[in-house]
């Protein structure tokens, strides 16, 4: 496998303040460069945007995987076991209200992960998850 170069990822937002102050101070991402009109982070080593875009309402639809209804389409990280258990617990003490609550998912089966989905201020899902074992991140 070849070195992990980070992604880059632009979504659209009709509130890119109330979206600034989520991902700065919920999710604690480094603020970057800035317009009027977007606002560039740090999130988590990966490049993400958000751009004003107003009117946009994206269709939600979901898949069945282990039991939940997974929100597609989705993004997030692969955090430490550590990390991840601390932002769980964070996100909890916000009152964050939870698409799928933090849990383990494929108990005992190859990909075990701890993930949690919740949305940010505009209805975008995002998934944290955690592998203890981080081999097992593309196992079968």
């Amino acid at each position: 496998m070849n070195k992990l170069q980070p992604f880059h990822l632009a979504i659209p937002v009709q509130n890119l303040e109330k979206c600034r102050t989520f991902y700065r101070d919920v999710l604690q991402c480094k603020e970057g460069r800035s317009s009027e009109s977007w606002v560039d982070f740090n999130f988590f080593g990966h490049q993400f945007v958000i751009h004003q875009k107003d009117g946009f309402n994206p269709e939600r639809i979901s898949n069945p995987v282990d039991g939940h209804d997974v929100p597609v389409p989705h993004f997030g990280v692969v955090l430490s076991w550590e990390d991840w258990h601390a932002l769980a617990e964070r996100l909890k003490a916000l009152n964050t209200e939870f698409i799928i609550e933090p849990t383990t998912r494929f108990r005992g089966k190859p990909g075990e992960q701890a993930t949690m989905f919740f949305n940010d201020p505009e209805n975008n899902a995002l998934e944290f998850k955690a592998f203890k074992d981080m081999s097992q991140v593309f196992a079968k």
